[in-house]
This record gives C-alpha cells, sequence and structure tokens, in this order.
C-alpha cells in the first residue's frame, strides 16, 4: 500500500480573511470597486476629459478602500449586522394589563 499524504486545512470553521477584510467586507469592497469601473466607463464615454475622470475616481477609490477597512476593523464578522439588528429590538415594552400582554404574546384576541 501507498503512504498519502493528506494536508489539513486548518481554516475550516474561520472566516475568509483578505490583506486585513473579514467576511462581508470582501464583498462590499468588490461590489464598491465594480460600482467604480462602471461610473468611469459613464463618465469617460459621456465626453468628460481623461484628466478630470481619473483623479475623481481615483478619489473615491481611496474614500470607499478607507471606508471598508474602517468598518471591517470596528465592527469585524459580524459586528455590522448585530449593529443593524439591534436597531430593531424596541427600547421600551410597555403593558398595563398582564392578562392582555399574555393574549397578545400567545396571538389571541384581546378582550
Amino acid at each position: 500500500m501507498s503512504n498519502s499524504v493528506y494536508q489539513i486545512n486548518k481554516g475550516i470553521n474561520r472566516s475568509i480573511e483578505f490583506k486585513g477584510l473579514k467576511a462581508q467586507y470582501i464583498w462590499y469592497l468588490g461590489g464598491g470597486l465594480v460600482v467604480l469601473l462602471i461610473l468611469f466607463a459613464i463618465l469617460y464615454i459621456s465626453g468628460l476629459g481623461i484628466f478630470f475622470c481619473l483623479p475623481f475616481i481615483s478619489v473615491l477609490t481611496t474614500a470607499l478602500f478607507m471606508r471598508i477597512y474602517k468598518l471591517s476593523r470596528t465592527y469585524g464578522e459580524y459586528g455590522m449586522m448585530k449593529k443593524i439588528a439591534r436597531r430593531s429590538v424596541p427600547d421600551v415594552i410597555k403593558s398595563y394589563s398582564k392578562v392582555k400582554l399574555k393574549k397578545q404574546l400567545l396571538n389571541e384576541k384581546p378582550e
């Protein structure tokens, strides 16, 4: 029998990371770059000079990179999704009747 050598993937169950960007931020950066490429094409085809289009797109690209890297560092892999989800949680639930609240929770009609 021949001995087979298998490499162990030590990244199982870990999020994707590329040059400091984590998880969904890689997709955000890729989508932003595609949008900027399309914007450059539209501006150039519309007749604006290359000396306007290139610096304009360069500034927007730099701003995009800075923003996406800041989001990745600030919120991490799941932080931004948690922040968005936290907005939908109400601050206070008021109930003046325990019976009414219990019926509402059980999806019954209150009296």
